[in-house]
């Protein structure tokens, strides 16, 4: 029997897939599987954006902060506060200032603003009263009002610590610690603080020199006088002050000594002191000798005689040091009171008094400093005009002082 061609060949292997569907477990599994891919690549889009939207935010945050762009305060602001201006202070170092202390949002914002407020350029070192969180400009504006300015001091030359009053008028002169006093005040969120003179004179008789700023070529007289106030005379040079208004009455004194000693230093007292033999602290007194005895005119020729009276050993014998110490003044001394020792009487010790009885002005030590060539030991003030005229001669100086007499001028011999 024939056999059926093909019969005995092997079937060809499938190719493909298979022909038939995936079974139900395949299909779950499967979706399963899809889902939870889906679900990690939103999770991933999801965390993504959330770092990308905190990256823009803490961006954004660190710009402001850093170029103030966009922030500023509205409004007129939470809390009175002062702020200090310091000497050399830019734009940027004054806003950096304020953003420090709450007076402003941010840097930037402050330093446009100022661009377009030619005030800025009129500010001066010192104290301003300000309130925090208030808009950039309306702090520019605060700072270049002058009313906002606080701790502004001003002493005249002549001063001295305490204030006196003028016997015959009743007129009385603020002395030092008064016009710190005045200085120091001001009124936050509607209460007014000041440091009272009283405490400022407590502390210029009780702080230790060293706390006080005392230079050292002023530490010998200062402890001769103990814990007499007066002891700091002189150390505090006429001008203008800057008082923290927040300092207490030791610091605000520390301050001021200090920033005289370097103007003092800055002028050449130490240098044409040492040139001239003598102690920077004889200078001084010499120069408030010159302030109270003479008008600037005459200062130089003053202070000639100052010193030929000293060389020559005779007392100085100014009315000016008898006064000193009284709370009452009068321009003609009392017998009384010229025979009262005091540590400045020159009518009852040689020399010079123990301290300066004033705060000298820049001439008055220039000509303590300069003293103009004359061989003079005596002048007086011979009208009503301040004309003064100075003599060797004894005799001539009697005649002088007829003179000064007759046309009504108080006793001012010398």
């Amino acid at each position: 029997m024939a056999e059926k061609w093909g019969a005995d060949r092997a079937e060809p292997a499938a190719v493909g897939p298979p022909r038939r569907g995936m079974s139900r477990a395949q299909r779950a599994r499967k979706a399963r599987n899809d889902r939870k891919r889906r679900i990690i690549r939103g999770l991933s889009v999801a965390l993504l954006v959330v770092v990308a939207i905190g990256a823009v935010f803490l961006g954004s945050k660190l710009w402001h902060g850093m170029s103030g762009t966009a922030n500023d305060y509205a409004g007129d602001g939470v809390a009175d506060i002062v702020i200090q201006v310091h000497d050399g202070d830019s734009t940027t170092a004054i806003a950096k200032t304020l953003q420090d202390h709450k007076v402003i949002a941010a840097v930037k914002t402050f330093v446009e603003a100022a661009h377009k407020n030619e005030a800025i350029s009129s500010i001066q070192p010192g104290f301003y009263k300000l309130r925090t969180e208030i808009p950039a400009a309306k702090a520019v504006e605060r700072l270049a009002d002058p009313k906002n300015r606080v701790g502004k001091l001003t002493i005249p030359e002549g001063r001295q610590l305490d204030d006196i009053a003028e016997v015959k008028t009743n007129a009385v002169t603020e002395g030092i610690f008064t016009l710190i006093s005045q200085a120091s005040c001001v009124e936050l969120d509607g209460k007014e603080s000041c440091v009272p003179a009283e405490a400022l004179r407590t502390a210029a008789q009780s702080a230790p020199a060293a706390a006080l700023a005392v230079p050292d070529w002023a530490m010998g007289p200062v402890a001769a006088m103990g814990n007499d106030h007066r002891r700091l005379e002189g150390l505090i040079a006429p001008g203008t002050w800057n008082v923290d208004p927040a300092a207490s009455a030791q610091d605000i004194l520390s301050t001021l000594i200090a920033g005289s000693a370097a103007a003092y230093t800055k002028s050449g007292l130490l240098d044409t002191a040492a040139a001239m033999q003598m102690s920077p602290y004889q200078i001084l007194t010499v120069g408030s000798l010159v302030q109270r005895e003479a008008k600037p005119q005459d200062f130089d020729k003053v202070a000639r005689v100052i010193y030929n009276r000293l060389a020559e050993h005779r007392k100085l014998e100014f009315d000016s040091t008898v006064n000193y110490p009284l709370d009452r003044q009068e321009v003609a001394t009392t017998d009384d009171d010229r025979a009262h020792t005091t540590p400045w009487n020159t009518y009852m010790s040689e020399g010079l008094p123990e301290t300066p009885i004033c705060s000298p002005g820049t001439e008055a030590l220039a000509a303590a400093e300069h003293p103009a060539a004359g061989d003079w030991l005596y002048f007086v003030t011979i009208d009503l005009h301040g004309t003064t005229v100075f003599t060797r001669d004894y005799n001539q100086h009697l005649a002088n002082i007829e003179l000064a007499q007759h046309n009504g001028v108080l006793d001012s011999a010398r």
